[in-house]
């Protein structure tokens, strides 16, 4: 078999194709809620829902320094790109891919520091652990900045991720079968 038609049938390693689908499903739940509640008068369901977000935005950090791991012990036997992808294709997925990582980082670091520096804020609550300690003190002009971090680069893993899906189902349903359709590495 030669290296190109090898790139294009390997898969991904098991471990990092469900840490791919569980931040994806997280991410998107996060963009979702986060959009939703902003919109929301204070009362019981937006305390929920902010409570919630925070929990699960740390967890989506955890889980991209985890796929970080993963990559880096599975990177001898990571597919490349199809040779058949154009090179401009082929830097526009390359890029998109680390802008994903570097903000599925930065995005819940932006909250955590929000979070952080919100004068009414007792800490960050995650799951079962009582609450994580706040990373920086209590500020109303740190807090406005991070806020605004952290919305704006959640509208920019939101632009990443469209990108994203939309590159792996054009090739899959514009080049189904062909050289280019990555979508099964994934799966």
């Amino acid at each position: 078999m030669d290296k190109e038609t090898r790139d294009r049938a390997a898969k991904y390693p098991l471990p990092i194709r469900v840490v791919h689908w569980v931040r994806a499903c997280l991410v998107l739940g996060l963009l979702a809620c986060g959009w939703y509640m902003s919109g929301l008068p204070e009362g019981d369901l937006s305390s929920f829902l902010y409570i919630n977000h925070k929990k699960f935005g740390i967890l989506v950090w955890l889980i991209a320094v985890l796929h970080l791991g993963l990559r880096w012990q599975y990177k001898s036997v990571l597919p490349t790109a199809p040779q058949a992808l154009a090179a401009w294709e082929k830097l526009l997925s390359h890029t998109m891919h680390r802008l994903i990582i570097a903000l599925t980082l930065l995005v819940p670091m932006m909250g955590y520091l929000l979070s952080s520096t919100f004068t009414q804020s007792d800490g960050i609550p995650f799951f079962f652990i009582a609450r994580l300690p706040d990373f920086l003190p209590k500020n109303d002009a740190a807090f406005v900045v991070f806020q605004a971090l952290h919305k704006y680069s959640a509208y920019l893993l939101l632009a990443c991720v469209v990108l994203h899906v939309a590159g792996a189902l054009k090739h899959r349903f514009q080049d189904k079968g062909g050289k280019t359709d990555v979508l099964p590495r994934m799966m």
